[in-house]
């Protein structure tokens, strides 16, 4: 039999809310069986005349979850009908409900958890919501505390495994051959995942085969990065760049090599960097320098979407913007990317200060975070990015990304020729750097890209009169916004560090 995780929560704190006769108690986990026997222990804890613990679900009613094999109450399913029994019950308890979630915005609902509160202390029972995620409809939040949970640490999780190969092994009276080297991988590889996905993965990995060998980490590592992915706020890179091609960044990629020791476990004397901040002209190589940073120093690779965290309800955003970020945490050692940090971070007048929350929300952890957790932000507005988040404290350096150079606009056509078949000349190349000038990464990427359409369509070889051709056709975004991105430049001079 699988094991059952039980949710990261004090069971002390739990035991003194039920001790109170706390009459709304939110926890917000996916381990439903870990939850009920959660509750159930801590009841157990209180001292006095016992607390009996039921449980319901919309789909099984209401049933003793303190009492081995007790039936379950089919005519309490329904969720006004099992509160009006908490109500009226004089027999105080603790109520585990399940997903009442899709109920709360019913007023009678509403109102029956609110009589239930109001009820005198000596009959009152608490009422344990547990959900996934759970929004407390205003007119209760006075009245509900809610507990947070927290991802499993490593030894948790090695234990969770541990308890998997010993249930096996007690399930078909054969222990499972396993590597200990796949093992301690596994656990790695399982972090950022809560209870319950720990247990569901590492019993897949031994169902599969009846061992625990490497086989089975790659498996673990993509469902890891289904279940990390979510609701898409936090997603696993699969793709990282390759230090080699970040072309005429130089500055930074020495940056980041001086704090790889920090994160690979070398020097673990040394504090981890808390990230950068690469602000620039626009297809210069900025998300390119971020996805290479997590090569470089040796982590996964996470990327953060803080616009796909907004909600229409009222702290919702914040709650979805810490998730995410003691995602990243668990994940810790790793590269946390966000890509133009100041869009996703502009507010409105029709947001209801969320933006402001979740700007505050991202602050407070950056300046508090002790975890190695690197950020690589990037940004093409620098005013429109908010002060407080420029500062000291949050990044350990602000790095800008200019136009490329002579040098560095040879070495990027060379790169992009050579991936289309083509292998210009020390000579070309010095004509097309200096045919470039003014051009961003991206936009002599893009002409070499529209020199093999047209050298296709002709029927010949890319070469490096085909690229001069669509050169000389395009207008670089540092002729078209002239005035803005000299402006740029301008404002950078002095203030941030070459990235060159």
């Amino acid at each position: 039999m699988l094991p059952v995780p039980t949710p990261t929560v004090s069971r002390d704190d739990l035991s003194a809310l039920v001790a109170a006769r706390s009459p709304l108690v939110v926890l917000e986990t996916d381990d439903e069986a870990g939850a009920v026997a959660l509750v159930t222990a801590s009841a157990a804890r209180v001292a006095g005349p016992p607390r009996p613990v039921f449980r319901w679900s919309v789909t099984e009613g209401l049933s003793r979850a303190d009492v081995p094999g007790a039936t379950p109450q089919r005519h309490n399913a329904e969720a006004v009908a099992v509160l009006r029994s908490v109500v009226d019950t004089t027999v105080p308890g603790v109520y585990v409900l399940l997903d009442l979630h899709p109920f709360l915005d019913d007023p009678v609902v509403v109102r029956l958890l609110k009589d239930a509160a109001q009820v005198p202390v000596a009959r009152r029972s608490t009422v344990v919501l547990v959900s996934r995620t759970l929004r407390v409809p205003p007119d209760l939040e006075h009245l509900a505390v809610r507990l947070p949970t927290r991802l499993p640490t490593a030894e948790e999780r090695a234990r969770i495994v541990d308890d998997v190969v010993a249930a096996w092994a007690t399930t078909t009276g054969t222990l499972p051959p396993v590597d200990p080297h796949a093992r301690d991988l596994l656990v790695a590889r399982l972090a950022g995942l809560s209870h319950g996905d720990v247990a569901r993965l590492a019993h897949g990995a031994v169902v599969t085969d009846g061992a625990l060998t490497m086989r089975d980490v790659p498996e673990v590592e993509r469902a890891r990065v289904e279940a990390l992915a979510g609701d898409g706020i936090l997603s696993y890179e699969y793709a990282t760049a390759a230090p080699e091609d970040v072309v005429g960044l130089d500055g930074v990629l020495r940056w980041l090599h001086v704090r790889r020791a920090a994160l690979d476990g070398s020097a673990p004397h040394l504090p981890a960097p808390r990230g950068m901040l690469l602000l620039g002209v626009q297809g210069c190589g900025k998300s390119l320098a971020a996805r290479a940073a997590a090569a470089l120093l040796g982590v996964p690779l996470l990327r953060l979407d803080l616009a796909g965290v907004h909600d229409k309800y009222v702290g919702e955003s914040e709650r979805r913007l810490r998730e995410a970020l003691a995602a990243a945490e668990a994940l810790a050692p790793c590269v946390v990317w966000v890509d133009e940090i100041e869009k996703a971070l502009a507010s409105s007048d029709g947001d209801g200060g969320a933006s402001r929350r979740v700007l505050g929300t991202l602050l407070s952890w950056l300046a508090d975070r002790r975890t190695p957790v690197f950020v690589a932000a990037t940004a093409n507005d620098i005013s429109a990015l908010p002060p407080e988040l420029v500062r000291k404290g949050r990044f350990d350096e602000l790095f800008f990304v200019d136009l490329p150079d002579a040098p560095a606009r040879a070495a990027l056509v060379r790169l992009h020729a050579r991936r289309h078949g083509a292998d210009p000349t020390d000579a070309e190349l010095t004509g097309l750097a200096a045919a470039t000038e003014g051009f961003s990464g991206a936009e002599i990427e893009q002409a070499v890209v529209a020199a093999t359409y047209a050298a296709h369509a002709r029927r010949v070889p890319l070469d490096a009169a085909t690229v001069l051709a669509e050169v000389r056709a395009t207008r670089p975004l540092a002729v078209v916004m002239h005035e803005r991105v000299a402006a740029l430049r301008a404002w950078a001079a002095g203030r941030t560090v070459p990235a060159r």
